[in-house]
């Protein structure tokens, strides 16, 4: 048996050998060819490929040696263990699965085959983000902008819509058959793509920075909106708004201690089913007393000083873009991502225009930033205390995927890293790991009770982040990444977006600058 062994073993080096050396002329030959030096002839092109094909046929032969081997009990593994590296060999991505590994089983995470999804869920993940509770601050914006205010609701749709769809056209590039290949994978990768060769990692830096502002500023608003409403739904307990955030960070801790997001996935239909529990409360309300409703209180006037902010509430209800890369690489079928962003951004152009509308005219001048403060107080204690649990089990997203983002940039780059690894060799958190995650959310709780404005604080973010990875950057990667193949009205559209979502960045971050100093310096609370 020894002797049979090592006589395939023998054949098979002799063969891998005349392989390379077959491939090596074709190579040279070809490269020759490129040059001038001499034209390449059919049969040079034939034997190429051919010497790729006897390379794939030969290393998948060891591999079902060695799979037989272990199948008949392990029998000449010793001999077999050197070729453990060939045995991994898959070709385009569609080869056989990983081999055992030496202590004889598969890793749990090299079996693990993730499943794709349908563009309906897809489309469902997309709807929970742009459907949020910061619909919420949607009358407001109403308030102050009138008509325009719903116009805007309209255009921000579209706008975000068209630059989702852009900034995944960037994630591809044309093979020499003229075939779509993606080449990226993430929003960091499009980035980075964009300042090579001098600076190939500053796009990178630039968005990781927007994704944690954006992230943590969220986390904050969470904390905010849920002080804000159990404040409001029991006024007379002896507790006051900062002492509810508080309470509800308090519940928030054991977020420093999730590993990954398998708890947290579990609440995410409870999530959906108190959103939509709120807004058939609210809705059903306002329809109620739609006698009453002032239709001559939307006019087609601004308030210059603060429609700004307005602008910003609406483009941060409306941010999906940092996880559409993943979320189109994980589709079934990419071709529909497309179609899966057109339904998405109608359905919530058409659900926040009517709740933004129906809202406002309920009560007009009165309206609140948080739309469930003008309830009464039977119906706004229900309601809030929805709204609260819903706050509180959706922490845990932002606030993982911030985290996430801190430590692969500070403590997982390899030996390029600022801080040791989080995470020791058996997987526990670290003390230093820990300190981190603690931290985080202590942090979110301090600027929840110094700035306890959630209009504001949502203008500020819409304006900082949401503009600039929804609009601004979008546009410019399209722009620098497919000049080339772009139309004369896609360059009108790409660079009318980067104007304009730069004028309202910069407007709508001064003037919600100066509310929330003015409502610092004021003392004024919501």
């Amino acid at each position: 048996m020894a002797t049979l062994i090592k006589s395939k073993l023998s054949n098979k080096l002799s063969n891998a050998a005349t392989t390379v050396s077959n491939k090596s002329q074709a190579k040279v030959s070809g490269m020759f060819a490129r040059m001038g030096f001499q034209a390449a002839t059919d049969e040079e092109g034939l034997g190429f490929a051919a010497c790729d094909d006897l390379d794939y046929d030969h290393r998948q032969g060891m591999q079902m040696d060695i799979m037989t081997s272990e199948e008949m009990g392990g029998e000449g593994a010793g001999d077999g263990g050197a070729l453990e590296g060939d045995s991994h060999y898959q070709r385009d991505g569609t080869g056989p699965p990983h081999s055992a590994s030496k202590d004889g089983g598969l890793t749990d995470e090299l079996a693990e085959v993730r499943p794709k999804i349908t563009a309906w869920e897809a489309g469902w993940n997309v709807t929970n983000a742009i459907q949020g509770m910061f619909v919420l601050g949607l009358p407001y914006a109403i308030l102050h902008g009138g008509y325009l205010g719903l116009f805007l609701i309209i255009f921000a749709a579209v706008v975000c819509c068209y630059t989702g769809k852009i900034l995944i056209s960037c994630l591809y590039e044309e093979d020499e058959d003229g075939q779509l290949v993606r080449v990226r994978d993430s929003y960091v990768d499009i980035a980075n793509a964009c300042c090579q060769p001098r600076f190939p990692a500053l796009g990178g830096h630039i968005v990781n920075v927007a994704q944690i502002i954006e992230l943590v500023m969220t986390c904050i608003l969470y904390v905010v909106v849920s002080g804000n409403l159990m404040y409001n739904s029991f006024p007379n307990m002896p507790i006051s708004q900062k002492s509810w955030a508080i309470i509800a960070t308090a519940a928030l801790l054991p977020c420093a201690f999730l590993k990954n997001l398998k708890a947290v996935s579990k609440f995410s239909l409870l999530c959906t089913i108190a959103h939509f529990i709120i807004n058939v409360l609210v809705i059903a309300y306002c329809l109620s007393r739609a006698r009453d409703w002032a239709w001559d209180k939307v006019k087609f006037y601004i308030d210059v000083k603060k429609f700004p902010i307005s602008i910003g509430i609406i483009v941060f209800s409306y941010t999906s873009q940092i996880f559409l890369p993943s979320l189109e690489g994980n589709m079934q079928k990419p071709s529909e991502f497309h179609c899966m962003m057109n339904w998405t951004h109608i359905a919530a152009c058409i659900l926040k225009g009517l709740f933004a509308l129906v809202a406002y005219l309920t009560w007009a001048d009165a309206t609140k930033e948080v739309i469930t403060d003008n309830l009464p107080p039977g119906i706004r204690a229900v309601v809030n205390l929805f709204l609260v649990s819903k706050a509180l089990l959706s922490y845990p997203l932002p606030f993982f995927a911030a985290v996430e983002v801190l430590e692969k940039s500070f403590f997982q780059e390899g030996g390029r890293s600022y801080f040791p690894d989080c995470y020791g060799g058996d997987g526990r958190l670290k003390s230093w790991g820990l300190s981190l995650r603690c931290g985080l959310v202590v942090f979110t709780l301090l600027m929840a009770i110094y700035v306890p404005h959630f209009a504001l604080l949502m203008g500020l973010t819409g304006s900082l982040t949401g503009a600039g990875l929804c609009f601004l950057l979008p546009s410019l990667f399209h722009l620098k990444l497919l000049w080339r193949k772009l139309q004369w009205h896609q360059v009108f559209f790409d660079v009318s977006i980067f104007v304009i979502g730069g004028i309202c960045s910069i407007s709508g971050f001064i003037h919600s600058t100066e509310g929330l100093i003015e409502a610092f310096n004021n003392g004024v609370e919501e």
